[in-house]
């Protein structure tokens, strides 16, 4: 088989989005939140986590600590109690408790809108920071979690695509490259959801995927 120009991957890869439009024509950020700061919390505890859990949690922790002000003061062991279905809650306690007081010393008590800033935080790293740009402050965003590195590499989206080390930072470069900012959080949503639904980790429902036809790891 010929190997597959630059120019015939971007044109496939915008082809193959098309159809991922129609797919899931209305994607959104799984987590529930109503404050960038919610979502800075919700997408910490996240972290080896499902969103459905997370979703269950939160609404007794923001009620408890509706502000980074409370947080920031709350004792460990209460927060504890609240989160310990998400696992990991005693690390998940000290980043969130530790970020809080950060945005209240550093920051006013509000989140910060910059990749720059978010990612001084304590336990933020720029997949968490593009979650909060890109669905806080509509700032285009593109998280780069292990769906979107899975789905990526099997439909040969990016250079590194069978690399298993390719760093999510190199990743996120390389597509978003490819597409208009306005579509990068969208993009994400879609390729995030795709994984979950449908090009599962372990057996992908290739017969019900749009994309089998031009997806270079089809089993069909």
């Amino acid at each position: 088989m010929a190997r597959e120009t630059k120019s015939a991957r971007l044109e496939r890869m915008h082809s193959e989005y098309a159809l991922l439009c129609d797919e899931i024509p209305y994607p959104k950020c799984a987590l529930n939140f109503s404050t960038p700061f919610e979502l800075l919390i919700a997408t910490v505890l996240s972290a080896q986590c499902t969103d459905k859990r997370v979703n269950e949690t939160t609404p007794v922790l923001f009620e408890a600590y509706p502000t980074a002000h409370e947080l920031a003061a709350a004792n460990p062991q209460d927060v504890e109690d609240i989160i310990h279905p998400l696992g990991f809650f005693r690390a998940k306690t000290k980043h969130i408790i530790a970020l809080s007081q950060a945005i209240v010393h550093e920051f006013d008590g509000e989140v910060p809108g910059t990749m720059e800033q978010l990612v001084t935080l304590p336990g933020v790293g720029r997949k968490t920071a593009n979650v909060v740009l890109g669905n806080a402050f509509h700032v285009p965003g593109f998280p780069v979690d292990t769906h979107v590195i899975r789905v990526t590499a099997r439909l040969h989206w990016r250079a590194s695509w069978n690399d298993p080390k390719a760093k999510p930072e190199l990743i996120e470069q390389e597509i978003t490259a490819c597409f208009p900012p306005s579509e990068w959080t969208d993009l994400s949503h879609r390729l995030i959801l795709h994984g979950r639904n449908v090009c599962k980790a372990r057996r992908p429902l290739c017969e019900q995927c749009p994309l089998n036809l031009t997806c270079p790891s089809s089993l069909v």
